[in-house]
């Protein structure tokens, strides 16, 4: 018999870049958990092809399609509306949409001073505005659902000075201070009802860094030979190596968590390299 501190069962849980790798693993495990999951997404196409990828997985999986840029304040209303709508309530948010783009970042053969600053603001505008703003929009919902949880995307460049990523670590470290800040804000206003913590991913295999850690062959690049050093597990971890972080985050388990960042990264933040 299951604990009731872990039920899934019922919750209303929004997933925003419903379509990504680590985002779309997430939404899936827990439709299949019992859990109403509404996949957030920019791209019609790529939502349609998560929700017959999940209802194939789990055929009895509640779940819904909604059409909205994280940085669209009226596509985000007009997300939530619908939500609420089809399911009266909305229990837990997973700010999952983010990104790089190679203009943020600084190749070996490249300096500080050759960065785009425009493609800074972009990803600093999608990875912390794309978590603040959804948030701002769905927290009525949150706080009307009386206990519900926030869990925002961070990442292991957020508090240790990786290379490259300059404008990513930048945006991943603002939302984690974001993190702290609503926690504090929203735990001292509703009581514990709304928590507000932060999910750390150490390096996982994805569209967007694949090239960069592996051959085509798909052996390991230099980097990420490097980064699998650094990492105390020998590898790179997988996707469903998160569900059960993200399970407890959004379960009853959690009641009394806010304001944390939990870390799931195979040991890498806790290694000096030596």
């Amino acid at each position: 018999m299951s604990s009731p501190l872990f039920s899934l069962a019922g919750k209303v849980v929004v997933v925003t870049g419903a379509t990504g790798t680590l985002t779309g693993c997430a939404a899936d495990y827990l439709a299949s958990q019992g859990a109403r999951v509404a996949y957030l997404g920019r791209t019609p196409a790529k939502l349609d092809a998560a929700l017959a990828k999940v209802r194939a997985l789990s055929p009895q999986a509640e779940v819904m399609a909604v059409a909205a840029d994280v940085n669209d304040r009226p596509a985000l209303e007009q997300a939530r509306d619908a939500i609420v709508a089809k399911w009266g309530r909305i229990d837990a948010l997973l700010n999952g949409a983010g990104g790089n783009q190679p203009g943020a970042t600084i190749t070996p053969d490249k300096t500080f001073a050759d960065l785009d600053f425009t493609a800074f603001q972009q990803v600093v505008d999608l990875n912390l505005h794309g978590t603040v703003l959804p948030t701002l929009v769905f927290t009525p919902a949150l706080l009307a659902s009386g206990s519900a949880s926030v869990v925002n995307y961070s990442s292991a460049s957020a508090a240790r000075a990786i290379t490259r990523v300059v404008g990513y670590s930048a945006a991943k470290a603002a939302v984690e201070n974001f993190t702290r800040w609503l926690a504090v804000d929203l735990g001292r206003r509703t009581k514990g009802g709304v928590r507000v913590n932060s999910l750390v991913p150490g390096f996982f295999l994805g569209e967007q860094n694949r090239r960069l850690l592996t051959n085509e062959d798909g052996s390991l690049t230099a980097r990420g030979q490097t980064i699998c050093q650094q990492t105390p597990f020998g590898r790179f971890g997988t996707a469903d190596e998160l569900n059960g972080a993200i399970h407890y985050l959004v379960a009853d388990a959690s009641k009394f968590v806010t304001g944390t960042t939990l870390v799931v990264d195979g040991g890498f933040g806790a290694f000096s390299g030596v």
